[in-house]
């Protein structure tokens, strides 16, 4: 059921139409997620070592939960880097404001 700030948006996957339930302000963001998943799972069919309509999302949705993932680890580790470099920072304008 759609609350009354959703709307119904078409998207395809595979050749098939799916409706789906969105707030208006996220319709692109389901487009280009819609987009991405047509083209993993795309790319797994176009493979041809896997055969199922089923088997094909489960391994597009472990491809993208492995990416999302290592970006993830990525940003943590990022984050680690930045924080590091802002506490050296911070040390050194201490030590300048001391003199």
């Amino acid at each position: 059921m759609l609350s009354q700030d959703n709307k119904a948006v078409t998207i395809q996957i595979l050749g098939k139409d799916y409706h789906v339930s969105c707030p208006p302000e996220e319709k692109l963001e389901l487009r280009r997620a819609a987009l991405n998943l047509d083209e993993k799972m795309s790319d797994i069919k176009a493979g041809g070592k896997i055969i199922g309509l089923e088997r094909i999302a489960v391994m597009a949705a472990l491809n993208i939960s492995h990416e999302l993932l290592q970006k993830e680890n990525e940003l943590q580790k990022t984050n680690k880097e930045t924080e590091e470099r802002i506490e050296k920072l911070m040390s050194k304008l201490d030590g300048l404001l001391v003199d």
